[in-house]
Formats: structure tokens, sequence, C-alpha cells
């Protein structure tokens, strides 16, 4: 079986198997957390880099793994680099982990991060699995990001707000106020927001394929029509 390219790898991640959009893994963190642009996007960094190195990690010992325990050793692998991630937000970005909360040591049982590393990592090489968990991280961190500003948008009227969690006092100043004397749009901040919000952007991914496929359609050359080859046996006048 040969390796996919990184090209294949790349499209996969980003749009054809997005794990947000087409897979619809990770749906609790990406639910739970998506109320504002700093909360998502933290998530987004901590399930990135735990998803990066468990795939770099996996494909290493995939050889050397029994298959009796290849799962378990799986998750410990996951739950030690969770560890890793969760003690350095405890100590430079403390208040962002307590917002969090319980979502931060549930990566380890996040679907996208378990079902790469024993469906892609165990199987390719480390470059190519350290690319893919590069890869899905990006796409799955875009979905969740997206999600995040526009909750905070339609609730708040404001983008960025509360950075300096993330990045520090550096980022005090980035919030983005769009819409002055917003009442605000309770929904959108609350649970069914983020429902809402996540069936829009498949909505819109399937119209952009429906489109993407009819116009392939359409500049594709149609094969000629055979021609009727007609033998004549005999001409009577």
């Amino acid at each position: 079986m040969s390796s996919p390219s990184y090209r294949d790898i790349t499209l996969n991640g980003l749009w054809k198997n997005n794990p947000a959009l087409v897979q619809l893994l990770g749906l609790c963190p990406l639910l739970g957390v998506s109320n504002s642009t700093v909360n998502a996007l933290g998530l987004a960094l901590a399930s990135a880099v735990v998803l990066i190195c468990s795939n770099t990690a996996v494909s290493l010992v995939r050889g050397v793994v029994n298959t009796a325990v290849r799962l378990p050793a799986f998750v410990m692998i996951i739950a030690a680099l969770t560890t890793c991630i969760e003690l350095l937000m405890q100590a430079f970005t403390y208040e962002l982990y307590q917002i969090l909360g319980i979502f931060i040591p549930l990566i380890t049982t996040n679907c996208v991060i378990l079902g790469r590393a024993d469906g892609f990592a165990a199987k390719n090489d480390p470059g190519r699995a350290a690319y893919d968990g590069l890869v899905m991280g990006l796409g799955f961190g875009a979905v969740l990001v997206m999600i995040g500003a526009l909750r905070e948008l339609f609730g708040t009227g404001a983008v960025l707000a509360n950075m300096h969690l993330l990045f520090g006092p550096i980022a005090a100043d980035w919030q983005l106020t769009l819409f002055t004397d917003y009442r605000g749009f309770l929904l959108a901040i609350l649970p069914p927001g983020a429902f809402i919000m996540l069936g829009l952007l498949i909505a819109g991914k399937n119209r952009i394929d429906q489109i993407l496929a009819e116009r392939a359609r359409a500049t594709q050359p149609q094969a000629p029509a055979q021609s009727r080859r007609v033998r004549v046996t005999g001409v009577i006048e």
C-alpha cells in the first residue's frame, strides 16, 4: 500500500475529510467552549499540539507495540501529552485554563486525536504522521475558532475580547468592537447557538462542494458518440 502524498493529506485535513465538518468528531469540545474566540483558540492550539506530538510518537513506536495492547498504548501516549499541555497552561495561562476547565483533560479522549493515531499514524512514517497531525489540527482548529468568533460577534457585537488570557498583556487591546450600542443576541452564546453555527458551516461546505462538482462536470469534455458502421450487402435497383 503506497503512502498518501502530502497534497492529499493537506486536502483531506483542511477540506475533504475535515474532522469537524465531515467526520463530525470532537463535537463535545467543539460545541462546549466555542462561545468566544479566546476560548476556542486556546483549545484549538492545545488540541493541535497534542495531535502533532501523538501522531509522531505513535508512528515511531508502531513497529514495537503489540497489537493486543495497541489502543491502550496510544491512549497512554495521548494522556501523557495532554498532562504536559495541562501543566503548561496552568503555569502560563492559568485563568484561561480555569475557564476551559474539564475540556483540557478531555483532550485525552478526543476522537479526532485517537482516530488519527490509530487510523493514520500507526500506518505511516513519522514525517507524514506529524504532517497529518498538523493539518488535521489546523482543520479542526479553524472550524473551532470560526464558530467561536461568529458566536462572540453575534452575541456581543465584538471579537477578540480577553485575548490577554492567552497571549498576555500585549493582547490587552486586541478587542474589536464592530457594533456599537449592541444589545447582544443571547442565543448565539448559549449552547443552541453552537449547534446552529456548526450546522450553517456544514451546509456552506456542502454547497461549495456541490458547486465545484457541477463546474467540474460542465468543463469535462464529453466523449464522442461511437459511430455506427453500416455494412451494405447489396443494392437492388
